[in-house]
């Protein structure tokens, strides 16, 4: 890192930079075979709801799908007015994986023949607007909800009913959906707040044992397996993800897993995508230092072994030393607009933009980091967002290896879900983990290291402006980390084949268990949502998935009133989980309300008052509490059983559903406590007294 106490002349900021093509070789292919399993994403951390729909995405932070997002507002960490921005290269095209050219392999080989997303009713849409609004509200605001439903359905409604099946029609023939383009720029590519706590997510690995405390080899095993997946993606030998009945999902996603890059821009960032066969290479940050590693040989377009990598990152580790360096990192940590308008000052400057590239055209990105996390809560803040400095969260892959050898994902969000992620992670991790354990002796180093070419360092030219800009960004992190509150608590006493043994969904048992505990502790209810995912369709991504209903608000008001006998309440939860998974079905058939009204809005203004429903009731938009990122049920090994929820007990009226009942409301009466009220000791003396009454009921 050079620091030059000269700002850039004007002019010289002001120019979009020529860009420069950074040497590297050819891609690889591997040897290790993927075995796809249905019902979506693989991932070891994937949640799956007991409906049509494949899993539902890995553990995500507070707002990771912005399901509906606000209008850009003034954030802490808002633009520098010092600082201007200068014109971004435009991205260069991406080939098209759903064109004229033949696939390669399974990979993209349904795309052609999958459905496009519908167009919903317009009629049928406000009908399941009004349901779900229903809850929320009182008699006279529903009265005035009805009256704005029934003028919009009356005047602009239709005109933008048309306009939207129009689209549809238009972006059918183009081969998309009439939503992805809408939905980049809406929720993801428009979206000004940070990246980090608010849209990436993260996905926390099972641990290793093998290699505890010994960060590089669980790295380099790591390293190796993501190489080997990448070239599955590449040649398109993976598989694609496969719902109940063999129906394919869309791969579409797969294109923007590996060297691609989110990139600044005002007033929506753009993405970049990367020739593969050219930029075969990892980056590594260590120390807030940034190394370009190789994935193959470049004379045989063979993998680096284990060993090999090892010894890379071995030599990274010497290279960065016990120096940190200015994080260069925490700009993307940055306000979306403060970090386009540092970047673009910052790639004006002779050889910053092949230092960019270098960055943005790797496979991906490893950090390791010197923090060694022990309990979930610690691992989930240091996946979630770190120190903000040795990252570079514009990526859609980034491995995270502590200093005891736990191991983590960070991804991007933009173009990217967090299943074909959560596959990703499941996969490297059990591949990793099916290895060898790395080992390189003192005699074996010499030899590795004569046929490796060093890593090279990525050197950033920095002014004492942009300099600043990084200090500032690091205060502005470190303010908005200190604002957010986690807690992870792990529940064992069982999971989805326990709660399916009761006849209703696992994913919709939870829901009402978040629902009643969020009731009892602010004696109301609040519109809820969990991600429902459209990639049954061509280009599909996520609808929203309103969880709260009429019936759901009663069976928590009944939980909480000790005249309603176990039986009824019994009743009133198989009611409101059955309309749970009703919505859910629709939401993943593209039947949703949000992304319906969404597009709606999206179609262009007609005369009249607003189109947009959700501006005339602002209590209902279902951005009050969004649950996915908040608990989730997760598994180790597709949902045998639960590791991260609030789950809580239920059996039918026929086993003593007064005991039962009892259990539901006391557990979600702790979970419904401030997490910092509740030290891990306790959480771990009523995990003990959970497991032992399911002992004696097994017993008994």
């Amino acid at each position: 890192m050079t620091d030059i106490n000269l700002d850039p002349p004007t002019d010289q900021a002001d120019a979009a930079p020529n860009a420069e093509t950074h040497p590297l070789k050819a891609a690889a292919l591997a040897d290790a075979n993927a075995t796809p399993e249905a019902n979506g994403a693989n991932g070891s951390n994937g949640a799956h709801h007991d409906g049509e729909e494949p899993a539902v995405k890995p553990v995500a932070n507070g707002h990771a799908d912005a399901e509906l997002v606000s209008e850009p507002q003034d954030a802490p960490n808002g633009v520098d007015p010092k600082v201007e921005a200068a014109p971004e290269p435009e991205p260069e095209p991406t080939p098209s994986i759903d064109g004229d050219v033949a696939p390669r392999g399974p990979l993209y080989a349904q795309q052609a023949s999958l459905p496009h997303l519908p167009v919903p009713d317009l009629d049928a849409t406000l009908k399941k607007y009004l349901q779900t609004v229903r809850p929320h509200v009182d008699d006279d605001g529903y009265a005035q909800t009805e009256s704005v439903v029934a003028e919009f359905l009356a005047n602009q409604g239709p005109q933008l009913q048309e306009r939207l099946l129009a689209r549809a029609e238009e972006c059918n023939a183009r081969g998309t959906s009439w939503l992805a383009e809408w939905w980049n720029d809406v929720a993801y590519l428009g979206y000004r707040d940070p990246v980090v706590l608010n849209v990436n997510f993260f996905i926390h690995m099972v641990d290793d044992r093998r290699v505890r405390n010994k960060p590089l080899a669980r790295a380099a095993a790591l390293v190796h397996a993501t190489a080997e997946f990448r070239a599955k993606v590449l040649d398109e030998s993976l598989e694609p993800e496969m719902m109940r009945g063999g129906i394919p999902l869309c791969s579409k996603q797969y294109h923007y897993m590996f060297h691609s890059c989110r990139v600044p821009a005002a007033p929506r960032d753009t993405y970049k995508s990367y020739d593969p066969e050219a930029n075969p290479t990892a980056v590594v940050i260590r120390k807030n230092q940034f190394f370009v590693m190789d994935l193959v040989h470049r004379d045989t377009n063979e993998l680096l072994t284990p060993e090999e990598i090892y010894v890379q990152l071995d030599r990274i580790v010497e290279l960065a030393g016990t120096h940190t360096e200015l994080a260069m990192g925490a700009l993307t940590t940055a306000h979306r607009d403060t970090w386009a308008a540092v970047h673009g000052q910052l790639a004006a400057i002779p050889g910053n933009q092949a230092a960019l590239e270098a960055i943005e055209s790797s496979a991906f990105v490893l950090c390791l980091d010197d923090s060694a996390p022990v309990t979930r809560s610690q691992v989930a803040r240091a996946a979630w967002h770190g120190d903000g400095r040795n990252r570079w969260f514009d990526k859609p892959v980034q491995l995270i290896v502590w200093a005891n050898g736990k191991a983590a994902l960070n991804g991007e969000h933009a173009m990217m879900d967090a299943t074909p992620t959560g596959r990703l992670a499941e996969w490297i991790a059990k591949r990793a983990a099916g290895l060898p354990a790395v080992q390189v002796g003192h005699d074996a180093r010499p030899l590795l290291e004569s046929t490796l070419p060093p890593p090279t360092k990525i050197e950033f030219m920095v002014t004492s402006r942009l300099a600043q800009a990084v200090r500032e960004a690091e205060v502005r992190f470190d303010t908005d980390v200190a604002h957010h509150d986690l807690f992870v608590m792990a529940w064992d006493g069982y999971g989805k084949e326990t709660i399916k043994s009761f006849k209703v969904s696992p994913d919709g048992f939870v829901q009402m268990a978040l629902q009643l505990a969020y009731y009892k502790m602010y004696g109301h209810t609040a519109p809820m949502y969990e991600t429902a995912q459209t990639r049954k369709f061509l280009h599909g991504r996520t609808e929203t998935g309103r969880t709260v209903s009429v019936a759901s608000v009663e069976l928590v008001k009944a939980m909480e009133d000790t005249d309603v006998p176990a039986t009824a309440k019994v009743a009133l939860a198989r009611e409101a989980i059955a309309n749970q998974v009703k919505y859910m079905k629709e939401a993943c058939n593209g039947l949703g309300v949000d992304r319906h009204l969404m597009a709606c809005a999206c179609s262009g203004s007609v005369k009249g008052p607003s189109a947009n429903l959700h501006a005339a009731v602002p209590q209902c938009t279902p951005g009050g509490l969004k649950v996915g990122p908040v608990v989730r049920l997760l598994t180790a090994n597709r949902i045998k059983r639960s590791i991260f929820n609030m789950t809580i007990l239920l059996k039918t009226a026929l086993e003593d559903p007064e005991q039962y009942w009892f259990q539901f409301a006391s557990w979600a009466n702790v979970l419904g406590k401030q997490y910092k009220d509740v030290n891990e000791a306790d959480v771990d003396q009523h995990i003990d007294l959970r497991k032992a009454f399911l002992t004696h009921l097994s017993s008994s």
